[in-house]
């Protein structure tokens, strides 16, 4: 009984409750705050596994250029981030303004399927401001200060690489889809536990995975500027520091985001 409480459905999880505190011989009556607390805990672990399941099968499903609401979800993410900016066509070069590789989106998508593209429409519809702001970031020339002690020491060719270097510059929807992998990796291998249980009182749901994008998205943002990588091949490097340290947060049993949801404010505190 004790193994299979944490597969049921959460319909059943009260009668699995007291079916345990029967098996247990306890009396409710006795410790009637144990029942509760067990019952709290338990939609907790049920709803983790439900949201496991349910991220899975959106990551599974592959992008379908065929599919209506598929298109109409990548149409509602060009208006969002490019809201005075028609799309000259579904194929256009114009999907490079908002961080895609190429004139259709639908190859990016092959590595979280659905999940790359909810979690960017999520953030760019519910923290609209914030998206708007990283993407503009994302697209600036980067003009580096140095020192004259620096610049005494450089070629003309390393002057000119360091002074005017890359943008600050990365592509905004590719690296979503990688930051999506990165929040996928934490809820897989639980991870995330420590957030989810600490901000969901109930049941972890989608919408909790969406708003933890969301901060990874607007922090991995500030963790870029801060490391200052010469270029976009630096990036590897800079995901698996930032990855480290969100780990290294999350091993703290009460540490969360903060639970009112506003990426531009979210932030790790301990409660």
């Amino acid at each position: 009984l004790l193994q299979s409480a944490v597969s049921v459905h959460p319909d059943a999880v009260e009668k699995t409750i007291d079916d345990i505190m029967a098996l247990k011989k306890i009396n409710p009556d006795i410790n009637p705050q144990l029942a509760i607390s067990l019952q709290a805990s338990l939609f907790q672990i049920v709803g983790y596994r439900n949201l496991v399941l349910e991220v899975e099968k959106l990551r599974r499903e592959p992008y379908d250029c065929e599919n209506c609401t598929h298109e109409e979800m990548l149409m509602k993410l060009w208006k969002a981030l490019r809201p005075e900016t028609p799309l000259t066509g579904r194929i256009s070069k114009q999907w490079c303004e908002i961080g895609f590789q190429g004139n259709d989106p639908k190859t990016d998508f092959r590595g979280m399927g659905l999940l790359g593209l909810h979690n960017l429409l999520y953030f760019a519809e519910h923290d609209k401001a914030t998206a708007l702001q990283v993407l503009h970031d994302s697209l600036q020339p980067k003009h580096r200060t140095i020192s004259k002690g620096e610049a005494s020491k450089m070629s003309k060719a390393d002057w000119d690489k360091k002074k005017f270097d890359k943008a600050i510059g990365y592509s905004f929807a590719i690296v979503g889809i990688n930051i999506t992998d990165l929040a996928y990796t934490l809820l897989v291998s639980g991870a995330l536990k420590t957030h989810l249980y600490n901000v969901a009182p109930e049941m972890p749901s989608l919408v909790h995975f969406q708003q933890t994008f969301c901060y990874l998205m607007q922090e991995f943002h500030r963790f870029w500027i801060e490391e200052d990588p010469c270029d976009i091949m630096e990036f590897n490097r800079v995901r698996t520091k930032f990855h480290k340290r969100v780990l290294k947060q999350l091993k703290n049993p009460d540490m969360a985001l903060c639970p009112h949801f506003t990426a531009s404010d979210l932030h790790l505190v301990n409660l």
